[in-house]
């Protein structure tokens, strides 16, 4: 069944109404937010599967002056939600007007009014409304004065903790993407739209398509083993570089470059995922092109070893 996105929470068809929903930021789609949507299909199974998350996240209104953190944007974010299950995802924006909603309007006048929700799932830590104000307590009582069923979920953990996104981050920024993708349960992608650039890897030997890091979290900087999902769904092996060229010395915005392996075609103006697999070296500085162009032969053999090793689906 087709997963359906609504953006505008005052306006939502009636076909949309009476579903049970997940509640939260959900960036990452990890295996915990899995859990918690799991838990609440099996709970209600007679009812329509949702999500209410929002966008911007709550930290890019308040914090602005932050790194760049986001592990998936709304797109990625959707499609993952969607392999889940998911039937509606109710998309709210979030600005500083709907911030300073409490938490009392927001359980009344959203969920119940305006989303029409018959049942609610969220994990312990979940708070909302102006403030954060509001608490799971909360929301379970105010849920059953106004007809709707409740449900906290546990968080899910192993012997290192919860799983989180702030966790997934963490590894990431360390290059360690195997390991996140274990606990996204599946690999790390950056989505983005093929830019022109300097033209250099065409003249290395190495063509690549340049991809703005926009909003997404910066992982560690270095050479990556990955798999590229085309538009039309077809997915090819490559080798990325995620930095800043230290040795082409072009500037101070990192950007994701990816050589596609026995590709030919124009990729200009498309979108592609690029799911990282394994970081293959930190980015360094070579002594002049010549000394590039060999490591990046060195670089491409690489990936495709630790690619062809990897078990089909990975």
């Amino acid at each position: 069944m087709r997963a359906h996105l609504h953006e505008n929470w005052r306006d939502i068809p009636a076909q949309a109404r009476g579903c049970a929903a997940a509640l939260g930021n959900f960036d990452g789609v990890h295996l915990g937010h899995a859990q918690l949507v799991h838990t609440l299909r099996e709970t209600r199974p007679d009812l329509p599967l949702a999500v209410v998350t929002f966008d911007p996240h709550p930290r890019e209104v308040f914090r602005p002056q932050d790194p760049l953190f986001r592990l998936t944007l709304p797109d990625e974010r959707f499609a993952a939600l969607a392999a889940l299950g998911v039937q509606h995802v109710f998309q709210i924006k979030f600005d500083e007007a709907f911030s300073l909603m409490p938490a009392e309007r927001f359980v009344e006048d959203v969920l119940s009014n305006a989303l029409g929700l018959r049942h609610v799932a969220c994990g312990p830590d979940f708070a909302f409304g102006h403030r954060r104000g509001g608490t799971v307590s909360f929301l379970a009582e105010r849920c059953g004065e106004l007809g709707m069923g409740f449900t906290s979920v546990p968080v899910l953990a192993d012997t290192a903790g919860p799983y989180s996104s702030t966790r997934i981050r963490r590894l990431l920024q360390e290059g360690y993407p195997d390991r996140a993708a274990k606990e996204l349960g599946r690999s790390w992608s950056i989505r983005g739209t093929v830019q022109h650039g300097d033209k250099r890897g065409r003249l290395l030997g190495f063509p690549t398509a340049n991809i703005a890091l926009g909003r997404h979290l910066e992982p560690a900087r270095g050479v990556y083993a990955v798999t590229v999902r085309l538009p039309n769904g077809q997915t090819r092996q490559g080798v990325a570089n995620i930095g800043r060229r230290p040795t082409i010395n072009d500037g101070q915005e990192s950007r994701l470059e990816v050589n596609l392996f026995d590709y030919e075609g124009d990729l200009y103006g498309q979108t592609l995922s690029v799911a990282l697999h394994s970081m293959l070296r930190a980015e360094k500085r070579f002594n002049g092109l010549d000394a590039l162009k060999e490591q990046i032969s060195q670089d491409a053999q690489a990936a495709r070893a630790v690619l062809n090793a990897e078990p089909a689906g990975q």
